[in-house]
């Protein structure tokens, strides 16, 4: 897939990982934008969400990197966690000298995100989660959509992957799996096998719920209506979690940063763009102040955290799996729930 980023390979901590970086092209006069890192889902390689990069507005630079064993980046010599692919992050970016980002994951780099929002908390200025969950505490997906995950023959097999696409993606990919396909296939996935088992490996028995109410980064929430792989109910339990969150729901599937880009591309750098004042103020977050909204959530204590996250599991776990639909999808607005 043609990219207009910069390609390098960059040594940290001993081991090479591929960057993309696409550099911000700021107007004269205007005060340069916080940088945005990426994080792919499991087994994908950074071009992946090129379409996404396109539809960003050209001020912002944008880094992305192939994860330990996966695309350009060699496979490590043993498996890893969450907590020591964090720390690897962190030394890219002082690599590559960025003090601090705004972090953005999709699927599995969601919960990279997540781990790394709450444990590299300096890096961090805001959080952008798409088509993610909370790890091993969650609502999980269907077994048959689960089955199809397991294994990267989905990467490896065009043919396998444009009969179940629209299955375990959902959105678009039901009635237009070559799209997926080829944005999927447009690059060679050769040795991919022990870096995907790798990173099924990094997120085993991994949760961020514990850790969500502590975060202090103001965070946008993207999930689909139609994601086979992460109900939405992953996903209001988040927003339930997280202080400072924002929930937009888009008319999609998992994969929708790639097949619904331009729609949600705007939504994603006016969130990054915003005066924090405007986050607050009647916006984002409703009507309390950071100040107040704090202040209140510190009186109400963690008790009333977590009685909060059971009433939400009682009243979204029965029938929250989405249901394939017959129906051809259509490109309805988004809309956002505050």
């Amino acid at each position: 897939m043609f990219t207009t980023a910069e390609m390098r390979s960059v040594a940290v901590g001993g081991r090479q990982l591929r960057v993309a970086i696409r550099p911000g092209r700021n107007e004269p006069g205007q005060p340069p934008r916080v940088p945005l890192l990426l994080i792919n889902g499991i087994g994908a390689r950074l071009e992946l969400l090129e379409p996404f990069v396109r539809e960003l507005d050209p001020a912002v630079e944008v880094i992305r990197f192939d994860p330990p064993g996966i695309g350009g980046s060699p496979r490590p010599v043993r498996p890893y966690w969450f907590s020591g692919l964090c720390r690897l992050i962190a030394r890219m970016l002082t690599e590559l000298g960025y003090d601090q980002v705004d972090v953005l994951g999709i699927s599995w780099g969601g919960g990279v995100a997540q781990h790394f929002a709450g444990f590299q908390r300096a890096r961090c200025r805001r959080l952008v989660l798409v088509a993610t969950a909370t790890g091993s505490i969650m609502l999980p997906a269907r077994p048959s959509v689960l089955v199809h995950l397991v294994t990267p023959r989905r990467y490896l097999d065009r043919g396998y992957l444009e009969r179940v696409a629209g299955n375990i993606y959902g959105g678009l990919a039901r009635i237009d799996t070559e799209e997926i396909a080829a944005a999927v296939h447009d690059v060679n996935h050769a040795g991919l096998s022990r870096g995907y088992l790798y990173q099924l490996a990094a997120s085993a028995g991994w949760t961020s719920v514990p850790f969500l109410p502590l975060l202090r980064q103001p965070t946008l929430i993207l999930a689909g209506n139609d994601d086979p792989i992460i109900p939405l109910a992953n996903a209001r339990l988040m927003k339930l979690l997280i202080p400072k969150a924002r929930l937009h729901v888009y008319h999609g599937g998992h994969l929708g940063l790639v097949t619904e880009a331009a729609e949600l591309a705007p939504v994603v750098d006016a969130f990054l763009a915003a005066p924090l004042f405007a986050l607050f103020a009647g916006g984002c977050y409703g009507r309390l102040r950071p100040e107040r909204a704090d202040r209140r959530r510190r009186s109400a204590g963690p008790a009333s955290c977590w009685a909060g996250t059971a009433s939400c599991w009682r009243t979204t776990w029965a029938g929250s799996w989405p249901t394939p639909r017959r129906s051809t999808p259509t490109r309805a607005p988004a809309r956002s729930t505050r």
